[in-house]
């Protein structure tokens, strides 16, 4: 296993909970010489989109602790990256921790690290908000420690990096010693990126000063909705890209097959996020977005020429059910398509998705995937 200063050939990374793929990416936009020499996942929808995209991959659909210490190996791995089923750590899936079955493969990845006798140097890890107070993260900062490695643990989100997009994720970088981090190591959570370099909005060519300083006075544009979810002044947005550049253009059968339903309508309509082109943030989208709209993601309003408060003023005060909906027709809100929803976890053009898939499950391995924008910041950040 080579060290990062005697490096020649390509680190070879091992990456696990693959899903569709946003590590790989991650390692191709890091431009860090790197080969993905196996992944894994057990996700039959996630592989066959994993394949279409990288079909020269050597993509594993197995349990992971179903694969034993001399095959782990001999993928003579430099990096481990991986992304381990959320849900043992949400509300959502009760907080079950470690006595969630889901959390099993991972453990068993812990004690594989320990019986490794060359372990990887370098370690990239994403989960969600909550991780980092798990049973689960204690374990592996034991196993870590216990391993010789020194890591650093942060809270990201993609509107950090000038990306319209809330997504705040917990990650992990661990690197073995005698290695040691190009940032001065903290102990406590890193919220921002170390100061070494500078880390740029994807695919942005104005530097992060020149954002801030544009006038931004459509960040000041939403929709003035009272029913909104969403507070503007939660977080400076005012350095993040407008939203229009992540859109795709559609004919009108996909424009109007993008469109909220009635029952959605009527019965959401005081919870929806509402964001325009012209914003410059979007919630979190789940793998609920699509079918469902509590909390699963924003949708769009793109019907300028309306007047949205005296709509929703009107809706507000309608004991008429036709009436409201007849109302709400006029804003054409909609979802963000699958492809846009892509786009703003940064995965790039050339990622598409097997003609044989549904919406449905676009959206939901979507709603599973990280920020590949983010990652690659943070996979530079390690091997550095």
């Amino acid at each position: 296993m080579q060290s990062e200063s005697d490096q020649t050939d390509p680190l070879r990374v091992v990456e696990f909970y693959s899903g569709v793929g946003g590590m790989h990416y991650a390692v191709l936009e890091s431009k860090v010489p790197a080969t993905v020499v196996a992944a894994l996942d057990i996700n039959t929808t996630a592989n066959a989109v994993y394949r279409h995209n990288f079909p020269h991959v050597n993509l594993l659909q197995r349990d992971i602790t179903g694969i034993k210490l001399p095959e782990f190996q001999s993928w003579n791995a430099d990096v481990f990256m991986m992304s381990p089923p959320c849900q043992p750590f949400t509300r959502v899936g009760l907080k079950g921790d470690t006595a969630d079955p889901r959390t099993k493969s991972f453990l068993y990845i812990l004690d594989i690290l320990r019986r490794m006798a060359e372990p990887p140097n370098h370690i990239l890890l994403e989960n969600v908000k909550g991780f980092e107070t798990s049973e689960t993260r204690s374990n592996l900062v034991a196993t870590l420690d216990e391993c010789g490695y020194c890591y650093q643990e942060f809270l990201l989100s993609p509107n950090q990096f000038g990306i319209p997009n809330s997504r705040l994720r917990y990650f992990l970088l661990a690197k073995r010693k005698p290695l040691t981090f190009a940032f001065e190591h903290q102990t406590d959570i890193m919220k921002e990126m170390p100061l070494i370099g500078s880390a740029t909005p994807a695919n942005q060519n104005t530097s992060s000063s020149e954002v801030v300083n544009q006038n931004t006075s459509q960040n000041k544009q939403e929709i003035p909705c009272p029913y909104s979810i969403f507070d503007p002044e939660d977080r400076d947005t005012t350095n993040c890209r407008e939203i229009s550049e992540f859109l795709e253009p559609h004919s009108k059968e996909e424009e109007e097959g993008l469109l909220l339903q009635d029952k959605l309508l009527d019965r959401y309509w005081k919870v929806l996020d509402i964001v325009t082109p012209s914003s410059r943030r979007s919630c979190c989208f789940t793998k609920a977005y699509g079918h469902y709209v509590e909390g699963t993601g924003s949708v769009l309003f793109s019907q300028t020429d309306v007047d949205a408060k005296d709509v929703f003023t009107k809706v507000s005060k309608s004991e008429d059910q036709s009436e409201r909906l007849d109302l709400l027709h006029q804003l054409k809100m909609r979802f963000f398509s699958p492809r846009e929803v892509a786009s703003l976890h940064c995965l790039p053009p050339e990622f598409t998705f097997p003609q044989a898939t549904t919406t449905k499950q676009r959206y939901r391995v979507l709603g599973n995937s990280l920020n590949a924008h983010v990652v690659a910041e943070l996979f530079k950040l390690l091997v550095r």
